[in-house]
């Protein structure tokens, strides 16, 4: 809400994406719905949604030890992001092969084109620039109990989700937009966790209409 009276935004809009998603639910939960006029949480990572790491059943098996570690062994957690971080920085080629190798077809393809893949590759040497502490505590509140209720929250919330996304599986988000009282959930046939980038006119687009709306 600062940031939004920084800018003098009356109104606003707040989307998130992967890890992003449940920071976007939380706005749904805590933010004036008056001046909030879109909330959209795409593939989001909704893993402490109805207790600590309740989605363990339909997660990757890097998420779900991810998980374990981060519930039940911190030091572990930390140096497995640590590690995930080296090879984001140092070792490019490595770390691209291991994402492919553990996505779908429509996610392969958003990565063939150079720019993207580029783009990619920015972003997450960018997010270790400062080392891993920043994301180890992101990532260790999205598998923690959340503190907010979504079963509570009434106002339109927007979940956009790929049917084939193999690293924040549908029935995740699925499950919880059935039970948000507000979900207007949007699927994407056979697209994966990059829907973020394929879909991103169609998202947008939505976004901008509810804030013409307002």
């Amino acid at each position: 809400m600062a940031l939004a009276d920084s800018f003098g935004a009356q109104h606003f809009a707040v989307t998130g994406w992967s890890e992003g998603g449940p920071w976007a639910l939380a706005a749904a939960a805590y933010l004036d719905p008056a001046r909030l006029a879109n909330v959209t949480n795409i593939a989001g990572a909704s893993y402490g949604t109805f207790g600590a790491n309740w989605a363990v059943t339909y997660q990757s098996s890097v998420d779900a030890l991810g998980g374990r570690l981060a519930l039940h062994f911190h030091p572990g957690f930390r140096l497995m992001y640590e590690l995930l971080g080296l090879s984001a920085t140092r070792f490019e080629t490595s770390y691209l092969q291991a994402l492919k190798q553990s996505i779908g077809v429509s996610d392969q393809e958003v990565l063939s084109d150079e720019k993207v893949c580029q783009s990619f590759l920015d972003a997450s040497r960018e997010c270790f620039r400062q080392g891993a502490e920043g994301l180890v505590a992101d990532a260790t509140m999205l598998y923690e109990a959340w503190p907010f209720d979504m079963i509570r929250v009434t106002r339109p919330v927007h979940f956009w989700q790929g049917s084939d996304d193999k690293l924040v599986p549908e029935p995740i988000n699925k499950t919880v937009a059935d039970k948000t009282p507000g979900a207007i959930w949007h699927s994407i046939s056979g697209g994966g966790h990059f829907i973020a980038l394929s879909n991103a006119n169609e998202i947008l687009a939505q976004v901008a209409s509810d804030l013409a709306n307002v």
